[in-house]
């Protein structure tokens, strides 16, 4: 990593990446970000695979931070690293059946969805959709509208009871290790690979970024076409978090632009 006293940590979904995916309107940004030496770090829900696809198109060379905080990786003299903080999927798989087994609840993970599904549920097709269902350290799943009042409240509690947490995205809930999260993530990375004068630009859209940007030096939300995420309002009208001034990759860009420039 460069010497900048900079980080750029970054949600993809929803915030760098539109409802297509598309991160076109933040490449200016990106490209000033590259050449100044500026890190770009994805700080994501999404695999470990999905993130290298990424990072091979935006023509990055930073560490990730994959699946809500599960693990970190980084590249070292070619060679790629990987840090493990969560529970494997496996383990989280079984405490979701778990858990709705007790709780009476008809959770369905992500990786029981059909491709069709998957496809139907985020846009995605083909490859990309099978790559969304690997998981190694996260569960997503669907709690369904049909969940009594009160369900999450109870599976939250549930889930804390056994050593877990529930995030919310904007698609899907996640099943992760209490003992880690995005914040987590970027905290572990700051440790060994930053140095005392490393500060952090943290950019979120969804309650699942909260750790995320609780963790940075500057917060932004970046908000969805209809404005930020509700839970996420209180913060921003606080003063502890800002604002950027467009949805996705625009807001995003014009927000870094803002702040780095």
């Amino acid at each position: 990593m460069s010497d900048s006293p900079w980080w750029v940590v970054t949600d993809l979904d929803g915030t760098l990446l539109d409802d297509h995916y598309d991160w076109g309107p933040a490449a200016p940004v990106l490209e000033r970000l590259r050449r100044g030496g500026i890190p770009v770090i994805p700080c994501t829900s999404k695999t470990a695979e999905e993130v290298r696809r990424f990072r091979r198109a935006a023509e990055l060379r930073d560490p990730f931070i994959v699946e809500n905080g599960g693990a970190v990786h980084g590249e070292s003299d070619g060679q790629e690293w990987r840090v493990v903080l969560g529970a494997d999927a496996e383990r989280l798989r079984s405490e979701l059946a778990g858990l709705a087994d007790r709780l009476g609840l008809g959770l369905r993970p992500l990786a029981a969805c059909s491709l069709d599904e998957v496809t139907a549920l985020t846009g995605l097709s083909g490859e990309a959709a099978d790559l969304a269902r690997r998981r190694e350290w996260s569960v997503p799943f669907l709690l369904g509208e049909s969940a009594p009042a009160g369900a999450w409240e109870s599976l939250e509690a549930a889930a804390a009871a056994r050593g877990l947490k529930l995030l919310q995205g904007n698609r899907f809930a996640h099943l992760i290790d209490a003992a880690t999260d995005k914040g987590l993530a970027l905290a572990e990375l700051r440790r060994r690979r930053g140095g005392p004068s490393t500060r952090v630009l943290a950019l979120g859209d969804s309650p699942n970024d909260r750790a995320l940007l609780e963790a940075a030096d500057v917060a932004v939300v970046v908000p969805g076409p209809e404005g930020p995420h509700p839970q996420l309002r209180a913060a921003i009208a606080s003063g502890r978090y800002r604002l950027a001034p467009a949805p996705h990759g625009r807001g995003w860009g014009a927000a870094v632009a803002d702040l780095l420039f």
